[in-house]
């Protein structure tokens, strides 16, 4: 895969594109909070030489880095309709885990109908019906919290609360080691807060193209099996559980997910 580069007045943002397919639509994976695109590693050789593939690592993560923090969910979901466009696609199969998945709900929000399909991994959804003012509130008090939290719990409570197995948690592990403790609580907490001010701004976030809803059965971050549950309620939207996986399913169960992904593409057309 080729690397490329976006500057912004914040900083640089690293993606890496890997083409095939041209004439197909192109699988752009968006990883979660505090993890780099070695999140979707096992998905990016899968379809690697048989689509196209583009991935990004978020602002102020992995290469990414460093980023002046004063943005917000809606400020990505424009660089990354940038860096889109700098690469062509027309066609952007949007695939975004935990917060990935709230990125590619404010680019369909802010760019209706330029997503080809939507495919959310352990994410939720950003309508403010589904989420409690006390939520809203912690959520945007979270510093104070993860800096009370001696480091090596902290560590432990991100890498555990993530994955089941055992190749998820040594991957979560390599992303949490990459910062030390004040820039990782800098990080969560205010991803978190973009989070609720995104979800505050009570916007339609309506997903205007086809979408699949993934979900690990042992997913223990905060209430994404509940707010699954409701989203593939209301929205109608398949969802999809995956058998003895956490947040981060697509690493916990590569095969099933990657399999979901391929049926997702097929029924695209």
């Amino acid at each position: 895969m080729l690397r490329g580069a976006l500057d912004t007045p914040r900083g640089s943002i690293a993606y890496w594109r890997g083409g095939a397919d041209p004439g197909g639509p192109t699988l752009v994976f968006l990883p979660g909070l505090t993890a780099d695109h070695r999140l979707f590693e096992e998905q990016l050789g899968h379809f690697e030489g048989r689509r196209d593939v583009l991935v990004w690592d978020a602002p102020g993560h992995g290469a990414s880095r460093p980023f002046a923090g004063d943005y917000t969910l809606m400020d990505k979901a424009g660089w990354l309709h940038d860096i889109l466009r700098r690469e062509g696609v027309a066609r952007p199969v949007l695939v975004g885990q935990s917060m990935g998945g709230y990125v590619a709900q404010c680019f369909m929000e802010r760019y209706p109908g330029e997503a080809a399909g939507f495919v959310s991994v352990d994410s939720c959804p950003l309508q403010r019906r589904y989420v409690t003012a006390l939520e809203l509130f912690l959520l945007r008090r979270m510093l104070p919290v993860y800096r009370m939290i001696p480091w090596e719990a902290l560590k432990r409570a991100g890498i555990r609360g993530c994955a089941e197995t055992d190749y998820g948690r040594a991957l979560m592990a390599s992303f949490v080691e990459a910062y030390d403790r004040e820039e990782y609580c800098r990080l969560a907490a205010h991803g978190y807060r973009m989070l609720a001010d995104a979800m505050a701004a009570d916007l339609p976030y309506r997903v205007d193209c086809p979408a699949l809803l993934i979900c690990g059965e042992r997913d223990r971050a905060g209430s994404a099996k509940r707010y699954n549950r409701r989203w593939a309620e209301v929205s109608g939207i398949p969802l999809r559980w995956i058998p003895g996986a956490g947040h981060n399913s697509n690493t916990d169960r590569p095969e099933e997910v990657n399999a979901l992904l391929e049926a997702f593409l097929d029924g695209l057309g």
